[in-house]
C-alpha cells in the first residue's frame, strides 16, 4: 500500500521526523561516499524517502528498525531480478548495504524517473503473470507468507485503538483464521511480491513499468498478489470495471471466480485496516480513516467512503 502520512517517536527512541532524519541522510550518504547535499524529502511515513541532488538514487529510511533482515533480503531480490532483466527497483552495484544509522535501517535505490508517475494495472498484470513464473533460489532465504502473523503484529502494534474496536477487530481475526485454513487454493504456490497494488508499480523514465517496494518478497500461493486489485476495484471502487477486466485479462485469472475469494478478501481487507490502526496515536488522519473502516465492517457498508492511503 501507499505509505501513510504519520510521524513519531520510533523503537529505541529516535524521533522519526524531518529534522532527524536529515542527520541520517546525511550520515548514510558519507558512509558511502554520496552527497547529500540538497537532498528532497518526498514522503514521510512508514519510511522515508529522499531523493539525492547530487546522483540519480532514491535513500529509503525505514520507521521500523526491526526490519533490517527484510531490507538485507530486498537487497539481494533486487540484485536477483536483475539477472533475469525483470523490470524492478534496481540497487547501486558499488554500494554495501543496507546500514544503520542512529538505529534506523538505510537502504539506496537507483531513481526511477524524477517524478513519481503510476503505471497501469494492466501493466501490473503483466509484470505480476511474468514474476510468478520465476522460481526464486534457496539462497534468497524468503519466508512463507503468514498473514495470520502479520496481523497479530499490527493489531498489537495498534496501541492507540480503543478497547472494542480492538476486541471487535481480533474476534474477526479468529473466525477469518479458521476459514483460511479451510481454503483450496488453485494458483500454484511461489515466489510472490507480498504487497502487488497499484501504487507500487511506477512508470520508469524510458516508459516501461517498474515494481517497486521487493521487502515483502515471500513464498504463498499467488492468490495473495491478486487480492488487492481486485478488492480495490470490487469493494472500495479505486479501479473501475474496464481497469479490473484488463488486469483479470492480461494475467489470466479472475480471483472473484474463485470460491475461496471473499475469505481472502475478508483477511486482506482486514490487514489493511489494522495497519492503519497502527497510525492512530501519529495522524489524525490515519485516526479518522480508521474509525471509518471500523464503522464499515461493522456495518457491512460504507466501503466506498474508504480513502487510498
Amino acid at each position: 500500500m501507499i505509505s501513510g502520512s504519520g510521524v513519531g517517536p520510533v523503537s529505541g527512541g529516535t524521533e522519526f521526523t524531518a529534522e532527524v532524519l536529515s542527520v541520517v541522510v546525511r550520515e548514510a550518504c558519507e558512509a558511502v561516499s554520496l552527497d547529500a547535499n540538497g537532498a528532497e524529502l518526498l514522503r514521510l511515513g512508514s519510511n522515508a524517502v529522499y531523493r539525492l541532488a547530487s546522483a540519480p538514487i532514491v535513500v529509503r529510511i525505514a520507521r521500523d528498525p526491526a526490519v533490517l533482515a527484510d531490507m538485507e533480503r530486498a537487497v539481494e531480490v533486487a540484485r536477483w531480478l536483475e539477472t533475469f532483466g525483470f523490470p524492478a527497483m534496481r540497487v547501486p552495484a558499488a554500494t554495501a548495504q543496507p546500514l544503520v544509522v542512529c538505529g534506523l535501517v538505510v537502504t539506496f535505490w537507483e531513481s526511477i524517473q524524477e517524478r513519481e508517475e503510476y503505471a497501469t494495472v494492466g501493466e501490473l498484470a503483466d509484470l505480476l503473470r511474468r514474476l510468478h513464473r520465476l522460481q526464486a533460489p534457496e539462497s534468497l532465504s524468503l519466508p512463507y507468507f503468514d498473514p495470520l502473523a502479520k496481523l497479530s503484529v499490527s493489531l498489537g502494534q495498534a496501541d492507540g485503538i480503543c478497547e472494542e474496536d480492538r476486541s471487535f477487530l481480533e474476534e474477526r481475526a479468529t473466525r477469518l483464521s479458521e476459514e483460511y485454513g479451510r481454503l483450496d487454493f488453485v494458483l500454484p504456490f511461489g515466489v510472490i511480491h507480498g504487497d502487488a497494488n497499484i501504487g507500487n508499480v511506477l512508470r520508469h523514465r524510458d516508459g516501461h513499468a517498474v515494481l517497486i517496494d521487493l521487502d515483502g518478497f515471500a513464498l504463498a500461493p499467488r492468490e495473495w498478489d491478486l487480492v488487492l486489485t481486485a478488492i480495490y476495484y470490487d469493494r472500495y471502487g479505486w479501479h473501475t470495471e474496464a481497469e479490473y477486466t484488463e488486469f483479470a485479462h492480461r494475467y489470466g485469472f479472475d480471483l472473484r471466480h474463485w470460491p475461496g475469494y471473499e475469505v481472502l478478501a475478508d483477511l486482506r481487507e482486514l490487514m489493511m485496516v489494522a495497519w492503519v490502526g497502527q497510525q492512530v496515536e501519529t495522524s489524525d488522519h490515519s485516526a479518522e480513516e480508521f474509525a471509518r473502516r471500523v464503522r464499515s465492517l461493522r456495518a457491512g457498508r460504507g466501503r466506498d467512503a474508504w480513502s487510498a492511503f
